[in-house]
């Protein structure tokens, strides 16, 4: 993925979706919580699983398709910011959306920097940028993970 060619046009095509699906997502956040302690401890606290799965499911899937649009596939934003910003403010999804959404854009915008600057007068993709940093922030984190 790359964010060459990327205007005003596209990013304003975009704003409907943002203004609809990210206080859609800002909603969620006490429900995912809930669903972070477990299914039935969820259940017994009144929450219906599957629907608020789905529901959550979908809000994600429609925030990633609007992000694919704007910038193409940036895949390793998506797997490293929440977990950056997880360890950066804990669990607490009222913390960790907006912390996550604020270091996924500066991963992205570094990474773009750093490829339109690296190899002038080449332009290195800024997925590949991206794939360079997460790919082995991820495998650590499947490594320390039990």
């Amino acid at each position: 993925g790359t964010v060459y060619g990327a205007d005003s046009v596209r990013a304003v095509r975009l704003l409907p979706w943002a203004l609809v699906l990210l206080p859609a997502a800002w909603a969620l956040h006490r429900t995912l919580d809930i669903l972070n302690l477990g299914e039935d401890l969820a259940t017994s606290l009144g929450t219906r699983v599957n629907p608020a799965r789905l529901l959550a499911l979908g809000v994600g899937v429609a925030l990633a398709g609007a992000a694919v649009t704007g910038a193409g596939i940036l895949g390793f934003v998506g797997l490293l910011a929440p977990h950056v910003a997880r360890l950066l403010v804990g669990a607490r999804h009222a913390r960790a959306l907006p912390v996550s959404m604020l270091l996924g854009a500066a991963l992205v915008l570094a990474a773009d920097t750093l490829g339109r600057t690296l190899l002038p007068p080449l332009e290195v993709p800024a997925g590949l940028l991206t794939t360079l940093v997460g790919a082995p922030y991820f495998l650590y984190l499947l490594r320390k993970t039990p």
